[in-house]
């Protein structure tokens, strides 16, 4: 064959049966038909279909052995007394770019037959690249703040990609205190660090320190976004066993999904392939070997079957590039904040009392000004409507040829409120005209939502957005950001803030505590207010919390209510309750005869001011709860009035190294958007000390 490479040729039409025993002639040529000859028949003939054989060969020069299909015995028929022998198809045999068909002859009845390898055009994944994840979690116990729930294991999938890094998803290590990875035919698992949790789009980024596991591992390559029809083959490790593991389909859909883990909507592909539990964070590859995606979810109902869905490369390339660009990611301050609270702490040593305090506090304040350090994916903060009816676009004042669709809402605390109003008609965003129905032009035959133009798109990235306003047509930059909720999806590693006081428990809700009360199914079980504020209510700032007495530790100062449960506070002693830590520095520094809490459904709570804080110890012992408040609201306890803004800062540097508070200067100024007042009081003051 030399370096000739043999291609199976195409199947006839009509399925044509080879028989071993007998030969069959054909002629050369063009190979469209041959001499067929006829014999007598035989019975309990062994008849193989070309369909059951199938030859694969990564490596030419290896010897396969014949593989046979299940023999199938012709019945008897008294009307028949000979067969007729179909000619064999033709084979394409490409050389130097050249296709030519050549026939293949098939053996004689005395001959042994000889079974030919055939070079398969489909490329092997890297299977070798594909890691198992062993994952440790300590999750909050949302209903008791104050400790966590007994520890579980996990695994799940990932595999390596350039620079000494691994994906996985990033509910495969939600809540992590140790992850593990093991290599494919290794018995040796390696403890990883976590780099970066992107909730939104559920995707982990992990690496590992030991230079021994990344010894023979190549990392994976990325493809395009695939097409509908295109093969993918899941790799993985998924219950049923304790190795890899290969399935293969197609895709059948590409449109913006709705991300479970992160409550978010982005760009998704759907495949007929089977993800099962274990296949979460493996890869999708496509027929050329490269990797098109990544394996997350799927849909589980008896109605349906062989419904997985894959984190597209667009959305995976966006995580990476999003991390490389910032150097983090998670959508929030948390990592930055957990490594620089670690620093701070062993700068500062144990014995500086309140002023580490004031130090941390300080840095807490000026975390506020880095939104833009950690970015995620952004949205437009608006809710809109679609504009299909002909009357409504009338009465808008929108001409036959104009499309788009009208704003209902805004978030008040996004950057959009600034500049666009409620009925406002999106007709474009970045040059891109929007349907009445809400999307836009995709690929030849595709259309998608909108939302895919804001997915494309980082925190901090302006994007031109014309507008439809009492027949004006209006243009305006807008510049991008991931919003909160007031009830978010996820408290992203960060354990749940409570707050003790005469056996009150306060806390804030979130999705998680709303899944710790009600179960999976909290969207049928939790009251409707919270239901509705959870679905349509926006926060009217950025601190906004949904403060709520989640139970009452019963106790003789709280005598008859017992029975509050999960319950709103609106406000203490006539002043709204905007947040828990407002709450917690209200009742601290109350000095009034009575605590007085306004809750939901027309109800109050009234106790005595110094018996209820009296109280609060006890019932603290009776249940061996540590602490009245969670360790995040304990810092509030010092009062940072007494001190000007220049004061305090002078104090941090005191208490810092100077290494340490350039570090901060240079993050401040490089990242933020801080005001540069604030930014040259702090380089001044660094330069004095």
């Amino acid at each position: 064959m030399g370096d000739n490479k043999r291609k199976r040729g195409r199947k006839p039409k009509n399925r044509l049966t080879e028989t071993l025993d007998f030969p069959t002639t054909t002629t050369a040529g063009d190979g469209a038909g041959g001499a067929s000859s006829s014999s007598p028949a035989i019975d309990n003939d062994v008849v193989f279909s070309v369909t059951n054989v199938e030859l694969i060969d990564n490596n030419p020069a290896t010897t396969h052995r014949r593989r046979r299909g299940r023999p199938r015995k012709d019945s008897d028929h008294s009307d028949k007394t000979d067969k007729t022998l179909v000619a064999s198809p033709t084979r394409r045999i490409e050389s130097n770019g050249v296709h030519n068909l050549v026939s293949v002859e098939q053996p004689s009845a005395a001959a042994t037959p000889r079974w030919e390898s055939v070079a398969v055009a489909k490329a092997v994944p890297s299977m070798d690249a594909v890691v198992k994840v062993f994952c440790t979690h300590t999750e909050p116990n949302f209903s008791l703040p104050w400790q966590r729930k007994r520890q579980y294991s996990s695994s799940s999938s990932g595999f390596v990609i350039g620079g000494r890094r691994v994906l996985t998803n990033a509910h495969s290590v939600e809540h992590y205190t140790q992850v593990k990875l093991k290599k494919r035919g290794s018995d040796t698992k390696y403890v990883a660090t976590v780099l970066a949790i992107g909730t939104e789009c559920d995707i982990a980024m992990l690496t590992v320190e030991s230079d021994e596991f990344w010894e023979g591992v190549s990392p994976v390559q990325f493809g395009d976004l695939p097409t509908l029809q295109d093969a993918v083959t899941v790799v993985g490790y998924p219950i049923g066993g304790d190795t890899i593991s290969v399935t293969s389909g197609v895709v059948s859909r590409i449109e913006i999904l709705s991300y479970v883990h992160g409550s978010t909507e982005l760009l998704g592909l759907q495949i007929d392939a089977a993800i099962n539990s274990g296949n979460s964070g493996g890869p999708a590859f496509n027929d050329k070997g490269n990797c098109v995606g990544i394996a997350f979810q799927s849909l589980k109902h008896e109605d349906v079957e062989n419904i997985g869905y894959v984190i597209p490369t667009p959305v995976i390339m966006h995580f990476i590039q999003d991390y490389e660009k910032n150097g983090a990611y998670t959508g929030e301050n948390l990592f930055v904040e957990k490594n620089m609270r670690k620093k701070m702490k062993n700068t500062m040593g144990e014995g500086n009392g309140g002023l580490s305090i004031l130090a941390l506090k300080v840095f807490e304040e000026y975390l506020v000004y880095l939104p833009s350090y950690f970015t995620g994916f952004p949205i437009l903060g608006v809710e809109w409507q679609k504009m299909e009816n002909p009357d409504m676009r009338i009465s808008m004042g929108m001409k036959p040829d104009q499309k788009g669709v009208r704003i209902r809402r805004i978030d008040p605390t996004a950057t959009e409120s600034e500049v666009l109003k409620p009925s406002d008609i999106i007709l474009s965003f970045d040059g891109v005209d929007i349907a009445n129905d809400g999307t836009v032009p995709f690929r030849h035959g595709e259309r998608i939502g909108f939302s895919y133009l804001v997915s494309q798109k980082y925190t901090g990235d302006i994007a031109a957005i014309k507008v439809l306003r009492n027949s004006e047509t209006l243009k305006f930059n807008v510049k991008l950001k991931s919003h909160r909720r007031l009830i978010p999806a996820h408290n992203k590693g960060r354990p749940p803030s409570y707050y003790i006081v005469a056996g009150l428990v306060f806390t804030t809700v979130s999705v998680p505590y709303l899944r710790s009360e009600y179960g999976k199914d909290y969207e049928y079980e939790a009251p409707v207010k919270l239901l509705d504020k959870l679905l349509h209510e926006m926060p009217k700032s950025q601190d906004e919390q949904l403060v709520v007495i989640s139970q009452v530790l019963v106790a003789d100062i709280n005598i008859g209510y017992e029975e509050i449960v999960n319950t709103q506070v609106l406000a203490f002693n006539g002043q709204t309750v905007k947040n828990l830590k407002s709450l917690v520095s209200m009742v601290e520094s109350c000095g009034d005869e009575f605590l007085k809490f306004d809750l939901d459904y027309q109800q109050i709570v009234v106790l005595r001011t110094k018996v209820a804080k009296a109280a609060t110890l006890d019932i603290l012992t009776t249940h061996c709860i540590p602490s009245a408040m969670s360790d995040d609201l304990n810092n509030l306890l010092v009062d940072f009035k007494i001190l000007s803004s220049e004061e305090v800062l002078r104090v941090a540097i005191q208490e810092i190294d100077r290494n340490f508070i350039l570090e901060m200067h240079m993050m401040f100024t490089r990242k933020s958007e801080m005001d540069k007042k604030d930014t040259g009081k702090l380089r001044n003051l660094y330069v004095s000390v």
